[in-house]
């Protein structure tokens, strides 16, 4: 009996000690508790920025206080009446900006987003066109082949160098890994700038109503004082048939897990021209179908220089050709049928991959704009805005939906914060947005950066006796080492880099047009831009200094006009 006494006290948690064991278990348990309770946090805010879900709040263990006030949601800065302040329709770069930029200055902030999937089936996260399935994985892919095309270089410098070729699937997935980082990121963003994210497809009920649909089918009516369209654009198809069935656009290419193979790009926009450049430089077999013209809207004889370049460099050009007809075949190739739009002829081809990049459509048409009273233009969906002001008084739109304005994510960016700022700023805000001036490059091999008037659109302003246009061809110093050809043709020719400068001799020769073709155009225009809104002279270029040596330091020594008629290509440093 005493030694069962003695067991059961030595047992006992209130007259003896645990064992060491038994004590190092408690323990351990605790902290794994402790510790669960300390990640739980986390784990909810990592839940539903993935999945867009909020877990159910834990019950709080502690005993309510009375005397503390109740947590409640933001209220909106308005005396409106309504749930928010603003509602921003469009996840993309100009949405996400807004409604930071809204919620900043403390106006209650939600943004819906939903993502159609392609014909082809392809979706994509929070982030919109840029990031997703535009300027992102295209600067990517477009650098990729300018890695394949430096090997040339390497050579010349002394580095020994063997490539056993490209790897589609591995570059593939490294840029939508990074991809999906950034659309994480987003997430992580808004519901730090404490704006409320919600993945779905909003319509209007009226100006004041919209109405948020989730992939489920579950309808959520939200009322807000204003509104921002941002919902942007989507690929548009050539009217024939097959089109929808056979071929994929700028959606798809940069997430297709199977490498392009022989590749037909339709279309002589940008993004068919960059796409081609980037697929050619990869290794595959490239051609270009175009109507008319090359990069519309552009400087055409920039645009046609651009073309020279990768047709020498590989890329095949089927000019004044349109496809009528696209047709599967039974070992999952495509073949195309062509007219010929000067001699009205057919022929057929047969390719692996057909990539459409005829332009692109605002996504309005779901959003039933006519319940809020919003105009648009027929044609392509786009809406008219003055200072980014619809004809109704509390909605507005900015970024590619936005008609006759220029379709570039800076500009959408800029657009939504300063509207944000205008409307939700407790300081007096009057800046606007300027669509003048706005600088852009093109990602064609032998890149194209730009800033102001083409040569054509400036001789239409000003008149030709009051246009200047200074010009001079190059070959950047890079390049000199490397005399490698490829089927007869220089890697690295001579003069192969070109520069415009446009001046209006009416006007003390402020510069109206600028125009790079060469290598980093996106890093050697961008200053320029500064320039050139500061209304800057082509004596203000004549006494800048120039950096030597540098591809940019041309644009400080321009003397050669177009009218003089002298030869300004380069023989020399």
């Amino acid at each position: 009996g005493e030694r069962d006494d003695a067991t059961r006290a030595r047992a006992s948690p209130r007259t003896a000690s645990r064992s060491p064991r038994a004590s190092s278990r408690v323990i351990s348990l605790t902290t794994r508790v402790a510790r669960a309770r300390r990640a739980l946090p986390t784990f909810r805010r990592a839940f539903s920025i993935l999945t867009g879900v909020d877990l159910p709040a834990p019950r709080s263990r502690a005993p309510p206080s009375f005397g503390a006030p109740a947590m409640t949601e933001t209220s909106c800065k308005g005396d409106h009446g309504h749930e928010y302040d603003v509602v921003v329709i469009g996840g993309g770069s100009g949405g996400l900006a807004a409604a930071k930029e809204a919620a900043k200055h403390g106006a209650k902030t939600m943004c819906l987003d939903f993502v159609k999937p392609s014909p082809a089936g392809t979706t994509w996260g929070l982030g919109g066109t840029c990031v997703n399935v535009g300027c992102i994985p295209k600067k990517l892919m477009h650098q990729a082949g300018i890695l394949g095309e430096s090997f040339s270089d390497a050579r010349e410098y002394g580095w020994k160098l063997a490539s056993e070729g490209h790897d589609w699937g591995k570059m593939v997935e490294q840029i939508q890994n990074h991809i999906g980082s950034l659309n994480f990121g987003y997430r992580t963003t808004l519901r730090e700038k404490a704006v409320t994210y919600v993945n779905a497809y909003g319509r209007f009920k009226d100006k004041n109503t919209i109405i948020a649909t989730k992939k489920n089918g579950q309808e959520q009516v939200i009322t807000t004082d204003k509104v921002v369209i941002a919902v942007g654009g989507r690929p548009s198809y050539p009217d024939a048939p097959g089109a929808k069935e056979c071929c994929i656009t700028s959606d798809d290419i940069f997430s297709k897990p199977e490498a392009p193979g022989k590749t037909l790009c339709v279309g002589a926009s940008y993004i068919s021209l960059e796409t081609a450049g980037f697929l050619t430089a990869l290794g595959f077999d490239t051609a270009v179908a175009i109507r008319s013209i090359p990069l519309r809207g552009f400087d055409q004889e920039v645009a046609e220089k651009i073309v020279k370049y990768m047709g020498e460099h590989g890329t095949r050009f089927l000019r004044d050709s349109q496809p009528t007809a696209f047709e599967k075949q039974e070992d999952g190739k495509i073949k195309v049928t062509f007219e010929n739009t000067m001699f009205g002829n057919t022929f057929e081809e047969t390719f692996d991959t057909v990539v459409c990049a005829v332009g692109r459509d605002a996504v309005t048409e779901g959003l039933d704009l006519p319940a809020a009273g919003v105009e648009f233009n027929p044609k392509n969906g786009k809406i008219a805005c003055v200072d980014e002001q619809t004809n109704v008084d509390n909605i507005y739109a900015i970024g590619d939906v936005l008609d006759t304005r220029q379709e570039l994510t800076p500009v959408a960016i800029k657009a939504g914060v300063r509207l944000m700022r205008r409307v939700f700023a407790d300081t007096p805000y009057k800046e606007k947005m300027n669509y003048d001036l706005v600088p852009t490059t093109v990602f064609t091999p032998l890149e194209y950066g730009t800033i102001g008037m083409s040569e054509e659109l400036a001789v239409e302003t000003y008149g030709a006796d009051n246009v200047e246009c200074y010009v001079s061809y190059f070959k950047p110093l890079e390049w000199t080492l490397n005399h490698e050809e490829h089927k007869g043709v220089p890697v690295r020719g001579d003069n192969a880099c070109y520069v415009k400068l446009i001046t209006n001799l009416a006007d003390d020769e402020r510069v109206v047009g600028f125009h790079y073709l060469g290598p980093n155009a996106g890093e050697v225009t961008q200053g320029y831009a500064v320039a050139m809104k500061m209304g800057a002279t082509k004596k203000d270029f004549d006494e800048t200094v120039g950096i030597h040596p540098t591809v940019s330091e041309e644009f400080t020594i321009l003397e050669i006009t177009k009218r003089s008629g002298i030869d300004p290509t380069k023989k020399g440093c």
